[in-house]
């Protein structure tokens, strides 16, 4: 699947061992993106300069880093002579900028036909909001998700940055990427690869579109999976934490209602019986504590589990036999594959620029002449967590 015999860093494994990928991002959507990539063995190099700034810490896992000046000659022919021998290329610049640093996709594909270039952005390459800028609170909206969620009685509210950034934005783009890859093994091709992250959202909301304005999606906050109804809500219990209860289906529910030895048991899809089964069921979870509910239930089909603070989470037994050894700080990646197994590589923030262009057939020479580590034009660095006073 490589496009050159390029040489492979040592150690790499999984279904995407031999693949290389540039990667120009900065803010979440993409680091996340290329995380993915190297978790199943992609050769990600990060192409930063020195006022670029890191990702994430997080998002940096089984990545090289390596400095560019993109604005200067040196730095352009380098990093042209990189694409030259890469299997993909992310950038998550508003459309126009690579082009004016002599990097658009038609030239990078010029020199390399089989290059898979990825363009994530916001709102996608064309339309009216393709220069806004933007995050994952905006997309939500402008994609009908934020009008959809959160409690009736007040303004929506982003479930954290979770949807647009990382489900409608990193996940899409890595599908792209490797249906991209999928398809070049049949073709010989690469391809330009839109991914925007209202495409994302509204792809995620293709089942709730429809529902929307009837009985099971009356508007935010009504609904079945709103938490509007009682078998699928969170309750809070005599610790002040809660259990999230998931009891859709009659047998779930069946299970849930004897579980807390509340009789006989209602039709909990009669919305008329809701208010009383919302009444027992509050009733019932305030005698015990959290973790008393969570053992009492477990193993149970009730669909009834603890809600995890996140310091909490690598704890949880069920976490713990999905974790890597190395534990919490090697989240693995899914899904686990069982032929050609990846295994998710340290972070090492380490500055590689010689060794990767090395690697690439330049000379010490021109090495030394390519120097700077200057910020590419449109990136900048993100601070995270933000300094709030």
């Amino acid at each position: 699947m490589p496009s050159h015999a390029t040489p492979e860093p040592a150690g790499r494994n999984g279904p995407l061992a031999g693949v290389r990928v540039l990667d120009l991002t900065r803010l979440a959507p993409g680091p996340y993106c290329t995380m993915l990539l190297a978790d199943m063995g992609a050769d990600v190099i990060v192409v930063g300069g020195g006022r670029a700034g890191l990702p994430v810490p997080e998002l940096c896992r089984g990545k090289r880093f390596m400095s560019l000046d993109l604005k200067s000659e040196a730095g352009q022919r380098a990093f042209l002579r990189l694409a030259a021998s890469a299997d993909v290329l992310l950038e998550g610049f508003r459309p126009g900028v690579m082009g004016r640093m002599g990097a658009d996709d038609a030239t990078l594909r010029r020199a390399n036909p089989r290059l898979i270039y990825c363009a994530l952005t916001g709102y996608g390459q064309a339309g009216p909001r393709a220069q806004e800028a933007g995050h994952d609170i905006n997309y939500l909206a402008v994609s009908g998700v934020l009008g959809a969620v959160g409690p009736a009685d007040r303004p929506p509210y982003p479930p954290l940055n979770l949807l647009a950034d990382f489900g409608g934005g990193g996940l899409l783009a890595a599908f792209g990427i490797v249906s991209a890859l999928f398809e070049r093994a049949r073709s010989g091709l690469g391809q330009f690869v839109d991914a925007a992250m209202i495409d994302g959202c509204l792809s995620m909301m293709a089942m709730h579109f429809p529902l929307w304005r009837t009985p099971l999606m009356e508007g935010r906050g009504h609904g079945i999976v709103t938490g509007d109804a009682p078998f699928y809500r969170c309750y809070p219990c005599s610790d002040g934490r809660h259990v999230s209860v998931g009891a859709l289906e009659r047998g779930f529910f069946e299970a849930l209602w004897t579980g807390l030895e509340l009789g006989e048991v209602p039709d909990h899809m009669h919305k008329a019986n809701w208010p009383m089964i919302e009444q027992r069921l509050g009733a019932a979870f305030r005698t015990r504590s959290r973790d008393e509910w969570s053992q009492r239930f477990r193993g149970s089909n009730a669909c009834v589990a603890p809600v995890l603070e996140p310091h909490e989470v690598w704890e949880e037994e069920q976490i713990k036999t999905r974790l890597e050894p190395g534990g919490r700080q090697q989240v693995p990646a899914i899904p686990k594959f069982l032929r050609t197994p990846a295994s998710a590589a340290p972070t090492n923030t380490r500055d590689q620029t010689r060794e990767i262009l090395a690697e690439a057939g330049f000379s010490p020479g021109e090495i030394s002449a390519i120097g700077g580590t200057h910020q590419p034009r449109g990136v900048k660095g993100l601070v995270w967590p933000p300094a709030l006073t």
